[in-house]
């Protein structure tokens, strides 16, 4: 059978394809959240990160969810060895001394959202219809409470109503033997999954018989594994904490630490104190990047005070505000001045026993660099040349450099060529595989990383394959499966069929929301494993269901006793995570067994093995993981005695896995951001009040918006250009392969946002990310670069409640997507 990846990609302009028509979709009511301005109101933006707000918020919202003693007693266990792992982002703990309050706000905010006591059950489904639902907003059906017990929406009804897990389990596995190919089947996964969780999933879909694993790590750090694994041969990065308080220059580009990995300030933190130096790159002000209050600060008395009355320890040393997706150009510029300074005393600059004995491409990157005029430079990058030296003085004093990046970088379409150019940056100083130097792709979800290592790709290394079908007796399909923009156009095209989720909020994560909205509803079945209801679990194929879980911070019970899961964190280490609150509901399941129990309900036996045996006790999977995956030797006596570091060669042993077998310079064209006039380039971001897709509260203190969230950033010359007042409602419209897109009546914000840009908080605003704008080699969705123009909103009523009515109908219609 022909790739569906490939056959997707090779007819991307034809309807059968799975890409958008030149025709207006039909509009799919609610799929986007609906339009709410009521009470939304704009102040001065926050002077420092975490402080005293964020102790004071975190109790508000632990106590206010879970009760002052079941909060505090769950907060004292978070990335503590004996409780479990934080539910949010992937910053490591440290390996030995631990604080007793090891969280962030955001974290603390996970927790008290997943023990929360409010209920989703039968009661509410049927007082609730689908179609009411859909009305209200994602932060207001995330605080409607945990799911507690399976459902099921019948094809046609109204209502989810309940069904049992043996008959639920049953149907899946009915649909799925159905099918005329497996090939017409995906099981998505969210970077929550545990290991254990995670290398069932995967087993049982190639025992099943296809590779269709799309998961979340190809809408966010695909394109950090495409980079990495070709220039030093692993997809990850190459530092571990300790290397903070060792390097001398950070560079943090394209990510924010302060509202996307709160902990990692506390790294900065030690950094600076040890003498480092920190730069910025990004292309709006980030107050996380600036200044920062540690909240561990109040625990000492002689630092409580003048934390509480000072302004917090600078971080930056030096912001640049780059224009979006102008990082490779001002990289370039960075080297460019170091190949001056190189040329003028050899010797000074580069570490050429490191670059002949590991590199291969050097000549070729420096003649690039000579051919690559400053005009160029200066114009992509939107950085003058005095900062650009400036920065490169930075790197030329520094022996050891640590580079860190996220999103900002990942999600353009030019993102794998970019992050290579950071990596020639380290590479010309020999910044990998030293104490204090290294890539440092900071990774979203807590088990993103973990779940790629434990087989949950599309595209898996025929290594793996031969293990896995070595240990189990099975020959694994060897062609490869659909990532997500792959699988939401097969879906759209009729070629899947099933599409089962093991977590995740798949529709609010990913592009194109009329147009994913519209693939789910095509299918015959989707099937949803979650803690917590949310909009993608409205919008479903012919018949829908509902699959409540247990959360990490719940006790998991089975045969063999109380249960432990495995996780990996951004820098490689395992720790273990068991979690302590009594459940929210009897009738829920773990992950694991949930897995399991789809495998045995669709396999008929294949395989031969004892799922059953794999829920009994976890430690038996972790077994088979073994003798799997390398690097896990000893997996179960290991992890009960202390946390433990992956294999990591260009970091251990500066060994080089990839084609060349040794670290590569990569050479590539600057990518083309010129712009027409009246186009801004718009970003995606997230608030302070949110995790992922997860919208906690409707607050974004460091940006100062308060009470809404459907806001514009712009900076003022665009905004005088434009003929923009603050406050003005407008529709953005976004371009693409003569396809617009609109999204209605996002509220004007003035903000220093670098001029030609633009941004906005997701889910809201992935209505307008094309499906098949994405980065080239990785296939991560452009969310960080969509060309977009601006009309005043036609409403020309005054008075908030009647602009909020009519947004409202209009939302239900869905969003218009129109030809040019």
């Amino acid at each position: 059978m022909k790739s569906l990846a490939k056959e997707a990609n090779e007819t991307p302009s034809k309807p059968d394809s799975g890409s958008p028509s030149s025709e207006p979709l039909p509009p799919m009511p609610g799929a986007q959240p609906p339009v709410e301005l009521d009470g939304l109101r704009i102040e001065q933006p926050s002077a420092a990160a975490a402080g005293l707000k964020a102790v004071l918020n975190t109790a508000a919202f632990a106590w206010g969810h879970m009760g002052v003693a079941r909060g505090t007693s769950a907060l004292l266990k978070v990335n503590q060895k004996d409780g479990f792992d934080c539910q949010s982002c992937a910053w490591p703990s440290p390996d030995e001394h631990r604080h007793t309050f090891e969280f962030c706000e955001n974290g603390a905010k996970a927790l008290a959202d997943e023990g929360m006591r409010g209920k989703v059950g039968a009661d509410f489904f049927r007082q609730h219809s689908i179609a009411d639902l859909l009305e209200k907003s994602d932060y207001w059906l995330n605080q409607q409470g945990r799911l507690t017990e399976p459902m099921i929406r019948r094809e046609g009804a109204t209502h989810y109503e309940p069904i049992s897990w043996p008959q639920a389990f049953a149907l899946i596995g009915q649909e799925l033997k159905s099918l005329a190919s497996p090939w017409e089947a995906a099981f998505y996964t969210s970077g929550r999954a545990s290991n254990e969780a995670a290398f069932l999933w995967q087993l049982f879909a190639r025992l099943y018989g296809n590779n269709n694993l799309p998961d979340c790590s190809n809408m966010c750090h695909e394109s950090s594994g495409k980079a990495l694994i070709d220039s030093i041969g692993i997809g990850k990065g190459c530092v571990t904490l300790d290397d903070f308080e060792k390097t001398e220059l950070v560079l943090i580009i394209g990510q924010n630490p302060g509202t996307n990995h709160p902990r990692m300030l506390s790294s900065l933190e030690a950094a600076k104190a040890n003498g480092a130096k920190i730069v910025s790159i990004n292309p709006l002000p980030e107050v996380g990047s600036n200044r920062f209050k540690n909240p561990q600060d109040f625990m000492n008395p002689l630092k409580a005070v003048p934390t509480l009355l000072g302004k917090g320890t600078g971080l930056s040393d030096l912001w640049l505000q780059v224009r979006v997706h102008g990082d490779m150009a001002l990289l370039k510029g960075v080297m460019k001045e170091m190949h001056a300074a190189e040329q003028a005393q050899p010797g000074s600059v580069f570490d050429h026993e490191f670059i002949a004995q590991h590199t291969t491409g050097l000549d070729a990157l420096l003649a690039d660099l000579e051919a690559t005029s400053w005009e160029r430079i200066e114009r992509d990058s939107g950085v003058s040349r005095a900062k650009i030296a400036e920065l490169a003085q930075l790197c030329i004093r520094s022996k050891r450099i640590i580079a860190c990046w996220a999103m900002g970088l990942t999600q353009a379409p030019k993102s794998v060529q970019t992050i290579q150019a950071v990596m020639n940056l380290l590479l010309l100083g020999g910044n990998i595989g030293r104490p204090g130097a290294g890539p440092c792709p900071v990774r979203g979800h807590s088990n993103v990383q973990g779940d790629r290592t434990v087989g949950i790709n599309e595209r898996p290394p025929k290594a793996f394959l031969d293990k896995l079908g070595k240990e189990f007796g099975f020959t694994p399909p060897e062609q490869h499966g659909v990532g997500v923009v792959d699988c939401i156009k097969a879906m759209h095209a009729g070629k899947i069929k099933v599409f089962v989720a093991l977590g995740g909020s798949f529709l609010s994560a990913t592009p194109d929301t009329e147009f994913t909205a519209q693939a789910l509803t095509r299918t015959d079945l989707t099937a949803h494993v979650a803690t917590k209801l949310n909009r993608g679990h409205l919008i479903t194929g012919k018949v829908g269901l509902i699959l409540p879980c247990l959360g990490r911070s719940e006790i998991d019970r089975q045969a063999s006793g109380p249960q432990f899961v495995t996780v990996e964190d951004s820098m490689g280490v395992i720790n273990r995570s068991q979690g302590h609150l009594e459940p929210a509901s009897p009738h829920l399941l773990s992950e694991p067994a949930i897995a399991a129990a789809i495998a045995k309900a669709t396999l008929d036996g294949k395989g031969g093995l004892d799922w059953d045996g794999f829920v009994a006790n976890y430690d038996r999977i972790r077994d088979r993981i073994e003798r799997v995956i390398p690097g896990f030797e000893d997996y179960n006596a290991r992890v009960r005695r202390e946390v433990f570091y992956l294999p990591n060669a260009p970091r251990d042993q500066r060994k080089w896995n990839n084609a060349a077998g040794k670290a590569k310079f990569a050479v590539h064209e600057l990518p083309d951001i010129t712009q027409e006039k009246g186009e801004l380039i718009m970003m995606t971001i997230r608030t302070h009040d949110q995790f992922n897709t997860t919208v906690y509260g409707l607050d974004d203190r460091y940006r100062g918006v308060f009470n809404g969230r459907r806001v514009i950033f712009l900076n003022k010359d665009d905004m005088r250009e434009l003929g923009l007042q603050a406050g003005q409602l407008v529709d953005i419209t976004s371009h693409f392969r003569g396809l617009k897109r609109v999204a209605h009546r996002f509220q004007v914000t003035p903000y220093d946002v670098t001029k030609g840009a633009c941004a906005t908080y997701f889910p809201e605003a992935n209505v307008l990310v094309p499906i098949d704008s994405k980065a080239d080699e990785s296939h991560t969705p452009t969310s960080k670069f969509v060309r977009v123009t601006l009309a005043p909103s036609p409403d020309t009523r005054t008075g908030a409640a009647a602009i909020l009515r009519e947004a409202r109908e209009t939302q239900r219609s869905g969003a218009q997507l129109a030809p040019a």
